[in-house]
């Protein structure tokens, strides 16, 4: 690895990504671009099958940074993680390029399952604040997932996730019918089961009078 390669890459993509930079030389203050200087040295040491020393690396990360790294994890170039406490990132996710994560991020898996057991994000894919993505799936690029979403199926490219579970309320720059997004009036897909058991109630108690 080139280091001095990887900071002016480092600083400019945080200068892109983070309006709250104004110096090139805070990257050296970024837990983002602490996080990911570790995972290149863990990674290279799980390629060549050095799993300890690999993982002694990465959790040493993660109690400096709150970013916690799997070594095997497969990351493309463009990746950043904005704030990242509480970010965990589990041994089979692969992400695309140009990524964004924020804080509290987890992509993580359902259970104990072998092999290919988190998901894939594709290129130009935003994740927000404390969104979980568990399974073995694939985000498709240039998505966004919505803060606090909780994501359990595959997501189509160029779409908008929100909700608990996640719903796609917009694809291709097009809002799903009946669903909308804003931030202060997110979908609420229990409330909308709740709402719709309730009228069939009402239904069954005007057919017995």
């Amino acid at each position: 690895m080139n280091y001095i390669k990887f900071v002016k890459e480092q600083m400019a993509l945080i200068a892109d990504r983070d309006p709250a930079m104004r110096s090139k030389w805070e990257v050296f203050l970024y837990p983002s671009f602490r996080a990911m200087l570790a995972y290149k040295r863990s990674h290279k040491l799980y390629l060549k099958g050095k799993y300890f020393r690999a993982r002694l690396i990465s959790q040493r990360a993660a109690r400096r940074t709150g970013i916690e790294i799997h070594p095997g994890a497969e990351i493309g170039e463009g990746f950043f993680v904005d704030h990242g406490h509480g970010v965990v990132i589990g041994e089979t996710t692969v992400i695309g390029k140009n990524v964004t994560l924020y804080q509290g991020v987890t992509l993580g898996g359902t259970g104990k399952e072998k092999g290919k057991r988190h998901p894939t994000i594709g290129d130009n894919v935003m994740i927000s604040a404390g969104a979980k993505i568990l399974g073995s799936f694939t985000i498709g690029e240039n998505s966004k997932i919505g803060a606090g979403s909780v994501v359990l199926k595959p997501v189509p490219p160029n779409s908008t996730v929100v909700g608990v579970p996640g719903h796609i309320v917009k694809r291709n720059n097009i809002r799903i019918p009946y669903m909308d997004l804003n931030q202060t009036d997110l979908p609420d897909p229990v409330q909308s089961e709740m709402d719709q058991l309730r009228e069939s109630l009402n239904e069954l108690k005007k057919e017995k009078i």
